[in-house]
């Protein structure tokens, strides 16, 4: 399945999931990633690699980071094709006055909000899946 692209569909089924784990941005000039580090993401950049990890994690590694956040993943499977789903999303956030990062993965995507706004945007993402009337961008 190819997931669903329509931005009214995704919006009515995307059933955020806050989930309760803190995770943090790490980077790695070198682009190795410490043995004891099982990061949900990564991603190389030209100035080091980026690791998402669990805060306790980076914590008992002794590894600097960055960004303490909650994850909400939108659990409607989405297509990477889908249009402006995401810009919805942030749009909406955005005008909450809560900052968000994203990743898209191959069934989901996946949110990065501070950990004190995390019950804000889950909140705001709930009102939004239950909301009939598409949200304006």
């Amino acid at each position: 399945m190819s997931g669903e692209k329509d931005q009214v569909r995704l919006q009515q089924m995307m059933a955020p999931d806050l989930r309760p784990e803190t995770y943090v941005y790490c980077t790695f000039q070198d682009h190795c990633l410490p043995v004891d580090l099982s990061p949900i993401c990564t991603f190389r950049e030209s100035e080091g690699l980026t690791a998402i990890v669990e805060r306790s994690q980076a914590v008992q590694a002794k590894v600097p980071y960055i960004f303490e956040a909650k994850l909400i993943t939108l659990t409607v499977h989405s297509s990477l094709e889908a249009i402006g789903f995401l810009a919805m999303i942030s749009s909406a956030l955005a005008k909450a006055g809560i900052p968000c990062n994203a990743v898209a993965a191959f069934h989901h995507d996946h949110l990065f909000i501070p950990v004190n706004r995390a019950d804000d945007a889950f909140s705001l993402l709930e009102t939004l899946s239950q909301s009939s009337a598409p949200a304006v961008i």
